[in-house]
Formats: structure tokens, sequence, C-alpha cells
């Protein structure tokens, strides 16, 4: 996983609360079994018009302003439904590095992180304000001191300890076990034998 320290991206307003991980990603691109490639079926049935491969020209993420958006600002309660960790594959391999909504569902918020993007709850009035910005404004996410710095003003934003520290250092699960992989090689070098066979 990349560390995550200080980014700079431009936003794209998505206010809609109650955004599922079926509208996110629905369930019929679930079958493919890498992390990547899921993002050009992001938000399908809304980038998309009814001959499935036509993108809708009235959904924001297809306007040119904003197709190089990686801040999402959306509603309540982003990533309710399923746990398929899909969802986050898909924001991921669109390009979002961050999401900011005003409540999250708990399990896609920890594949967010689980998958390098910072998910951040803020209120209404501060959301509101960043889906005011103009495409071209360039909002800054310092995760060291926990700052959204905009040109419509700053705002702190709390996340706990451990997901900070994983997310600064680049370690998913995987990288936190290879930190100790000394003590697991000496450890199965000692197994007794039939642990072996």
């Amino acid at each position: 996983m990349e560390k995550f320290t200080v980014y700079t991206g431009t936003t794209v307003p998505l206010m809609n609360d109650n955004i599922d991980t079926d509208q996110i990603l629905p369930k019929q691109f679930l079958k493919l079994i890498d992390k990547k490639g899921f993002g050009k079926y992001l938000m399908y049935e809304w980038r998309y018009l009814d001959d499935n491969y036509t993108e809708n020209p009235e959904f924001i993420f297809n306007t040119l302003p904003y197709r190089q958006a990686t801040i999402l600002i959306t509603g309540d309660n982003f990533g309710a439904g399923s746990s398929r960790e899909h969802a986050a594959w898909a924001l991921a391999d669109y390009g979002f590095k961050v999401i900011i909504a005003g409540s999250f569902g708990d399990i896609h918020y920890n594949n967010d992180l689980n998958n390098g993007i910072l998910p951040i709850v803020q209120p209404l009035e501060v959301r509101q304000k960043l889906a005011q910005l103009d495409p071209s404004d360039q909002v800054t996410v310092d995760l060291p001191n926990q700052k959204i710095i905009s040109p419509v003003g700053e705002f702190s934003f709390d996340i706990d300890g451990e997901w900070k520290y994983k997310l600064l250092n680049g370690l998913d699960d995987i990288g936190i076990t290879l930190q100790h992989e000394d003590l697991i090689t000496e450890y199965e070098k000692n197994r007794p034998s039939y642990w072996q066979d």
C-alpha cells in the first residue's frame, strides 16, 4: 500500500445520501477477481446510459472539469450495504484518494482504509462549502496534522491512531505481518517436525 501523508487534488461533489455498495459497484462486476480494472465500472448505472457503454453526459463524473478529480465530496451513510471490498477497489482504481462524507457504512469505511483511501467525516456545512469549489481549486489533505486545507477554509478531522499509523507508513495487514518476517521464519524453523509434514 502507498504511504499517505499530505495529498493535494481537486474535488467532485456527489452529495447524495445513502450511496450503497451496489451503487458504487453493481453486483454483476463482482466476479472479477483482480483489484485492478474496477474503476471503469464505478457508479456504473449513473455513469452510463441504457446501452451500457455510452457515457451519461449529465452525470458529474463525466463532465470535463471533474474527470481528473481525486477527492470525492458526498452525503451521509456512504458505502452502506454489503461488505464487498470491490466497492473500495473501484473507488481506488478510478483514482479517488480521499472521500469526505457525513458518515460511512462501517465495513466500507474499513475497506477504504485497507485500500489506501482516506475516508473523512465532516458535517454538512463543511461539505456544502467544499461542494461549491471550482473544479480547478486545489484541496490539500494533511494526514499528519489531520487538516483539510482549501480555498473555502481549513477543517480538522479525526482518525483512529492505528489507522493513521498504517496510512502514514503504507502498511496494510500483510505489510504489518511482514515487519515480523524474521520472527516468523525463526518460528517456522523451530516447529516440531510433525507440524511440517
